[in-house]
């Protein structure tokens, strides 16, 4: 609530919730490193990097300076993570183009192991196929590796250019990911007012259709 006030004060308009899901994208980072998501406190913040409409990324980029800014008067350790595929463009349903089962799902499903299964075998069908057969748009290196350049640059305005439409396109739908990177660059930017990028990897993984990379940074 201080946070959301905070950022508020800025003028960030946000919005909290009580009762807030995460996925995969924010659950896994936590439990990997330390062993369960209660371990550590932990204040999850929502970036939109799914569906349209789409916000600027300049607006991405204040609502974490804010973010930072809030962070860097705490008298505490604090760790940001951002969790998101580079470029990647899986088999899933698009709004537009979804049956009514399929948008029931994406509004109230809760996959179990079984449906993980199923789309994990979507995936992987689709990266041993040709991407013009199945009509996805290949992983992008390229794209993939200039994104992480512009992180490593420690200079956040340079993701203002970043448009939804050019990253859907050279990129892949699922690129918009990456939206969570952006926020935690430009919060870390603003809680130290720069950072040392210290280890960086990154890897397509064509069996998932997906560019991987991990950067960390100080």
């Amino acid at each position: 609530e201080d946070l959301g006030q905070f950022i508020i004060d800025q003028g960030v308009d946000v919005a909290i919730s009580r009762e807030m899901v995460i996925d995969h994208g924010g659950a896994q980072p936590v439990e990997l490193m330390f062993g369960s998501l209660t371990a550590k406190p932990v204040i999850p913040i929502f970036v939109n990097g799914v569906a349209h409409p789409f916000a600027a990324m300049e607006r991405i980029r204040l609502l974490a300076e804010a973010v930072g800014t809030w962070a860097a008067n705490l008298d505490k350790k604090v760790l940001m993570i951002a969790s998101g595929g580079l470029s990647h463009d899986p088999p899933l349903p698009r709004w537009a183009e979804a049956t009514d089962a399929q948008k029931e799902f994406l509004l109230h499903g809760h996959p179990d192991q079984a449906d993980r299964d199923a789309r994990e075998a979507r995936v992987t069908a689709a990266g041993k196929a040709n991407a013009a057969e199945t009509g996805i748009i290949d992983i992008n290196p390229e794209w993939d590796q200039k994104f992480m350049a512009d992180c490593a640059s420690a200079d956040p305005t340079r993701f203002d250019h970043y448009t939804a439409a050019q990253m859907a396109e050279d990129a892949g739908n699922s690129s918009h990911e990456v939206r969570t990177w952006v926020a935690g660059f430009s919060a870390l930017t603003a809680a130290h007012g720069g950072y040392q990028v210290e280890y960086e990897f990154y890897r397509p993984i064509p069996e998932f259709v997906a560019g991987f990379g991990l950067m960390i940074a100080r």
